[in-house]
C-alpha cells in the first residue's frame, strides 16, 4: 500500500480539524460581546424613554406651577445624592470617568477594585440617581451614564463566563462596551468606535477591532429596531453656505472651547475644595443648596435653564425660533457645574452640546444670520464646547456629524474642534475626565488601605 495517499488523507483531516477548532474558539471569543451588545441596546432604549419621561415630568410640574420647582429641586437632589451615597459611591457622577479608571485597573489582580467601578448595584443607582436628578430640573444628561452602564453589563458577562471559556480580556470587553453604550445612546455607530480609540485606551486597535465593530454594531441594530430609524437631532438646514463663515466660526470655536475647559476646571476645583480640609458643609447640605440653585434659576429666568438642553438645541436648529437670551448660556454652564458638585448621578455630555449650541445662536444673532448659516455656528458651538470637556476632538466633531448627518460640513467642525482643543490646553493641561479617573482611582486605593480587601 502506498503511504503517500494515507499521509495526504491524514494531513487534510488535520487541516479541517485545525479550521473547525480556529472557528469554534472565534464563535466562542465573539458571543460574550454580541450579548452584551444586544443588552446594551435593550437597556439604553429603556433608559432613554425613562429620562425623556422624567424631564417632561419636571417641565410639566414648571408649567402647572414654578414656584413648585422651588420645594421639588431640593428634594430630588438630595434623594439622587443620598442613593449615590448610600448604595453605589462609584455610581456619581458622569461615569466616563469611572470606566477610563476601571479600563486602567482591570487586571486578575485588581478585579475587587474594578467591581466597585462597574457592577449591577451601580447600574442600578446610576439609572435612578440620574432620573432623580433630572426630574428635579437638574442640568444633567444620560449619555455618560449608559457608557458606564454599558461596561458594567460587558463586565458582568464577562464575570460569568465558566472556567472552560476561552479567556477574554477583561479590558477589551470594558472599552467595547463603553463604545456600544455611546453608539446606543447618540445612534452614531463612528463616534462610538472614534471615542474608544481617542478617549479611553491607548491599546493598537488591532488587538480588539473586530471585538469593538461588532459591539458598536449589534447594540446600534438593537436601538434602531425598537426606536426606528432616528438621528439624535435630525437634519439641520446648513446648505448654500458662504467660505466667509469661517470669520465667525473662528471665534466661536475659540469661545467654546475656553467656556469648555473652563467649566471642567471649576467642577475640578470645587470639588477638590469641597473635599479638602476646609470643606466644612456637610455633603447632604451641599446637595440640598444645589437643588435650590437650580430651582431659582428656573424660577426666575425660564424654562430653558432646566434640563438636558435637548429641547433647546431642537428649537434653535429646527424652527424659525433661533433667538436665545444672552444670559442663557452663562446660567446653563453655572447649573452644569452645581448639578455636577451635587453629589448625583448625571453626564455632563448632553449639557456640554446644548451649552456650545446656546453660544453659537447668541453670536450668530448678533449678526443676523441666515438660518443654514446660523445652523452651522450652532453646531460648531457644540463642537468646540464639547472638545474643550473632553480634549477628543475627532470624536466630538464625528459626533455631531453623525447626529445630524451633515457629512458636507464636516471640514467646519473638525476646525472648529481643532481650535477649541488648543484653546482648552491654555486653560489647563489635562483633561477634565482624565483629572477626574486620576481621582476615582486614589479613592479606590484609600478605600483599600481602609478596608480589608476582597479576594
Amino acid at each position: 500500500m502506498d503511504p503517500l495517499p494515507s499521509l495526504s488523507h491524514a494531513l487534510k483531516n488535520l487541516l479541517k480539524g485545525n479550521k473547525r477548532a480556529r472557528l469554534q474558539k472565534n464563535l466562542l471569543n465573539a458571543l460574550p460581546f454580541w450579548a452584551g451588545a444586544f443588552v446594551t441596546g435593550l437597556v439604553s432604549v429603556l433608559y432613554a424613554r425613562l429620562f425623556s419621561w422624567a424631564e417632561t415630568g419636571s417641565f410639566l410640574v414648571y408649567q402647572h406651577s414654578r414656584w413648585l420647582m422651588l420645594g421639588l429641586s431640593p428634594l430630588c437632589f438630595l434623594l439622587a445624592w443620598w442613593l449615590v451615597k448610600r448604595f453605589a459611591p462609584m455610581a456619581k457622577g458622569s461615569g466616563i470617568p469611572q470606566v477610563s479608571a476601571a479600563i486602567e485597573l482591570a487586571s486578575p489582580r485588581h478585579n475587587y477594585k474594578v467591581n466597585r467601578l462597574l457592577s449591577l448595584p451601580v447600574i442600578l443607582i446610576k439609572i435612578l440617581s440620574s432620573l432623580t436628578m433630572i426630574f428635579g430640573g437638574g442640568i444633567t444628561g444620560r449619555e455618560g451614564p449608559t457608557i458606564q452602564i454599558s461596561a458594567s453589563i460587558f463586565k458582568k458577562i464577562n464575570d460569568l463566563l465558566p472556567a472552560w471559556y476561552p479567556k477574554i480580556s477583561k479590558r477589551n470587553m470594558i472599552v467595547t462596551g463603553a463604545a456600544a453604550g455611546l453608539a446606543s445612546a447618540f445612534n452614531t455607530p463612528l463616534g462610538g468606535i472614534v471615542f474608544a480609540i481617542e478617549e479611553l485606551t491607548k491599546t493598537h486597535i488591532s488587538f480588539f477591532k473586530s471585538a469593538l465593530l461588532t459591539g458598536v454594531i449589534i447594540a446600534g441594530l438593537t436601538t434602531l429596531n425598537i426606536l426606528g430609524p432616528y438621528l439624535y437631532l435630525g437634519y439641520p438646514s446648513v446648505d448654500s453656505i458662504s467660505l466667509w463663515i469661517i470669520t465667525l466660526i473662528v471665534p466661536v470655536a475659540l469661545i467654546t472651547g475656553f467656556a469648555g475647559s473652563g467649566l471642567g476646571y471649576i467642577i475640578i476645583r470645587l470639588l477638590k475644595k469641597l473635599k479638602g480640609p476646609g470643606g466644612a458643609i456637610p455633603a447632604w447640605l451641599i446637595a440640598l443648596l444645589c437643588g435650590a440653585l437650580i430651582a431659582a434659576l428656573a424660577v426666575f429666568a425660564n424654562r430653558d435653564v432646566m434640563g438636558s438642553g435637548r429641547d433647546t438645541m431642537l428649537r434653535i436648529l429646527f424652527t424659525g425660533n433661533k433667538q436665545v437670551a444672552w444670559y442663557l448660556p452663562p446660567l446653563r454652564i453655572f447649573g452644569s457645574i452645581i448639578s455636577y458638585i451635587s453629589g448625583g448621578a448625571g453626564g455632563i455630555f448632553a449639557p456640554a452640546l446644548s451649552a456650545g449650541a446656546t453660544i453659537g445662536a447668541v453670536i450668530s444673532g448678533w449678526f443676523h444670520l441666515s438660518a443654514p448659516a446660523t445652523n452651522l455656528i450652532i453646531l460648531c458651538g457644540m463642537t468646540g464646547f464639547l472638545t474643550g470637556i473632553t480634549r477628543s476632538p475627532f470624536t466630538s466633531s464625528i459626533l455631531v456629524i453623525e447626529m445630524t448627518n451633515d457629512h458636507n460640513i464636516i471640514f467646519f467642525l473638525m476646525l472648529a474642534a481643532l481650535l477649541a482643543n488648543l484653546t482648552a490646553q491654555v486653560v489647563t493641561k489635562h483633561s477634565f475626565y482624565d483629572y477626574l479617573k486620576d481621582q476615582f482611582i486614589q479613592e479606590i486605593h484609600q478605600t483599600e488601605t481602609q478596608e480589608p480587601a476582597v479576594p
